[in-house]
Order: structure tokens, then sequence, then C-alpha cells
């Protein structure tokens, strides 16, 4: 007997959709209003938000949004129309490939509708069967994907740990030499959960001893760090050691798309194999020449990327003062670990929301081991030294209570209910 298709889906929701009664609109899918930037409005109230990746304080720069409106006026939602091959290429398109590649040090670059269909595509396009893929164990969830794509072997390596690197890369080396093909190495520049940094200028020095190809995930690095804000690899002096760079412009540039640089060759062959460009219409427009402005501004206002490090250093320097723990991070990204439960996390962030006016990402297992709390928060150049003093008063507030028991106390007693908000 065949078995409905849907039987599954409706018994199982999944990890997270399990929890979906209780935590949709507020803990997950919840609705944030107004402006973008660091004040916004959550369930009718005001909120310091901690959640943006908007690093630079680009998405309502008046310069960015005077673009915007000018190219939506000219050229509406639609232009281009079709694909990039046949009928959706501009020279617009054409101009922000070069000075991408010119500002990230490569020779060519291409551009992406989206980073996470882009990096799924790239990884597929650049192997075959015979090739082996080494990565990151902590890799973001489009690298999982593109790797689940691929039909060959695959090693994965503790995170950012240099003697498994080098176990997996011998393994690879091995099989490699009996399929015929080529090793990929995958990692980030930085790790966006934890705020690592990858070691890319160790991995690029094991290309003396193993012969493989790098490719590097910079979402979180590209305009962040680095001298001229080139990312993960101009930070550690090795972007010449990167293969194929990679960054999304949902980050820095605060807009959608992506873009994948290499040498000429590698890039005029992924033009012509990257099925999920191919196969879909151009980036539109409005963002295509609202990143050309995004790139000018992240190039030319070093300014802003120093208000953003001014900002970083005065939280996680607060942070530590404080006795937090913030991990090993070496980036913009700023984890907090407590040790709590899982009900006790979700008192916590309603506290925080709701008494305290804090809005920001929360994680516990299965993403991180059981019994601890992270809490992750992105400053941007749009934070204010204010903002940064509220929320080390919040946050001394909230562990008083995590260590005294009452987020335990309150959790034994009652789901925190949100079903009546707005």
């Amino acid at each position: 007997m065949v078995k409905d298709l849907f039987e599954r889906i409706q018994q199982n929701k999944g990890p997270l959709g399990k929890w979906a009664s209780q935590a949709e609109g507020y803990y997950v899918f919840p609705k944030l209003e107004g402006d973008l930037g660091p004040r916004m409005k959550f369930h009718g109230k005001d909120i310091l938000n901690w959640s943006l990746n908007d690093y630079l304080g680009l998405a309502n720069h008046p310069e960015v949004r005077k673009v915007d409106t000018e190219a939506a006026a000219e050229f509406g939602a639609a232009y281009p129309m079709g694909a990039r091959m046949m009928s959706g290429h501009t020279k617009y398109h054409e101009q922000l490939e070069n000075e991408l590649a010119t500002f990230v040090m490569k020779e060519a670059a291409y551009l992406l509708n989206f980073g996470y269909q882009g990096m799924v595509s790239i990884i597929d396009a650049l192997v075959t069967k015979n090739d082996i893929i080494v990565y990151d164990v902590d890799s973001h969830a489009c690298i999982i994907d593109g790797v689940r794509l691929h039909m060959g072997k695959r090693f994965t390596y503790k995170h950012n740990d240099l003697e498994s690197m080098e176990k997996n890369l011998q393994r690879a080396t091995k099989m490699a030499t009996e399929t015929g093909g080529g090793i990929l190495f995958i990692t980030e520049g930085v790790f966006g959960m934890r705020g690592q940094q990858g070691k890319l200028k160790e991995i690029v020095a094991m290309k003396e001893k193993y012969n493989f190809r790098l490719l590097v995930d910079d979402a979180h690095g590209f305009g962040t760090l680095g001298k001229t804000g080139a990312g993960a690899g101009e930070e550690q002096g090795c972007q010449d050691g990167i293969d194929v760079y990679f960054s999304t412009f949902a980050k820095s540039m605060a807009n959608i798309g992506a873009f994948v640089a290499a040498d000429k060759d590698i890039i005029d062959y992924l033009k012509y194999n990257l099925r999920s460009q191919m196969f879909a219409k151009a980036l539109p427009m409005i963002q295509t020449i609202g990143s050309l402005k995004r790139l000018e501004l992240l190039r030319n206002s070093s300014e802003i990327k120093d208000k953003l490090w001014e900002n970083v250093n005065a939280l996680q320097n607060g942070l530590k003062e404080r006795g937090f723990n913030i991990g090993d991070t070496n980036t913009c990204i700023t984890p907090v670990y407590l040790e709590g439960s899982i009900p006790e996390a979700m008192v916590m962030v309603n506290d925080l929301r709701e008494n305290y006016g804090i809005f920001l990402s929360i994680v516990v297992y299965p993403v991180i081991p059981k019994g601890i709390i992270l809490l992750r928060m992105i400053p941007t150049a749009s934070h204010t030294l204010d903002d940064i003093a509220e929320t080390l008063a919040a946050f001394e507030a909230i562990r008083e209570k995590l260590v005294n028991g009452t987020y335990k106390e309150i959790a034994a007693k009652t789901t925190v209910d949100v079903s009546d908000e707005r």
C-alpha cells in the first residue's frame, strides 16, 4: 500500500516546526516594524534591535535610499526581463562585477541573484563525482546543501581544527588519487554564529603540502574586515591564496544578491555552468544599481567602518569587563554564552523584549550543546554608545535573574504565552 505523501509531514513538523504553535510570531517569524535600524517596534513596543546584519548602516543611508528610489523610478521592478544569458544582461551588471572583482583583488567576478542558491550552485558546478570535498563541520546551511548535491565523496573536519583539517586532506588526497579527481576545500571567512574567523592563512599554507582548491564564503567578513573592507582574506594577508571568493550583499551591502570572484577562466566557466543563474531571471536593476552605490560608500567612506568597530569594541569590551563569556570571537559578531535550559531561555527572551526593550537572536540546543544559551548580537555603525550602555545594564539584570533561579521558577510554573500579542 502506498502511503499518503503528506502523512509524515502532518505527523512530524520537524525539529523547529514542532514548536510553531508556541513560538511563531514571537520567538520565530517575529514582525519588526519601522525604519530598519537600531530602534524599531516589536508588537507595538519600542525595542533596541541587535538582530540586523546591516553592519555598515547602509540600509537607511540617505545616498543609498536616493539611488534605490531613482533606479526604481527609471527602470521599475521588472527590468531586466529574462536570464543573463538570454535577455537579462546589462552594462550595469558588468560594471558591478568589474568593480567587485577589483575590490576583492580577483581577476573577475559574477553576480548571483541570492547568496544561498548561489553557493549551492557554485559547489555543484565546481565538482564532479570523482572529486572530493573537505569542509568545516560548522559550515553555513548553504554550504551543507551544496555539498548534499555532490555525488562523490566528502569529508568534514572539526570546526577550525588544523589537525583535523590535515587528517581529512590526507584522506581526500588518497581517495582523489584513486578516483582521478581533485579536492575542493570549503570554509568560511567568518562563522556567523560564534564570530570566529576561519583559519584562512593556515589553510592557504597547507597548499604547499596538499593539492587542493579553496572556496571561501565570506558573507560576514566582506565590508567589515581588512584594511579596505575586502574581507577575511585581506585581514589575514592571504587573499591571493583564496581560489574562489564568495560573498552575499545581504550583510554589509544591505541588499539582495551576491557575487563570486576568482581567476577569469574560472569565472568564465561558472558563467556558463551555474544552473541557479543560467535558468533564473537576472538580478533586477534596483538591486544592481543600488549595489554600485553601496560599494562606492564601502570603498570611500572609511569612517563608517571605523564607527562600526568603535561600537564592536565598546560592546565586546563592556561585556568582558562585566564577566560575560563571549567566546573567542574576533569579528563584529558578538555571542554571549550563559548556562540554562530551553524553558529558561524562553522566559529570558520574553523578559528582555517586554521589560528591557532589547531584541536579539537566541540560540539553544541542538544548534549548541544542552544547557547552554547563546545570545547573539550584531553591532552596527548605526548603534550608539548609549545603546551599548543600555544593553550592558540589561544583561547584568538578566544574568542575576538567571543565576538566582528567577527564570527557572517562572519557567516551571508557566509557559510563556504570547498568543494574545498583536
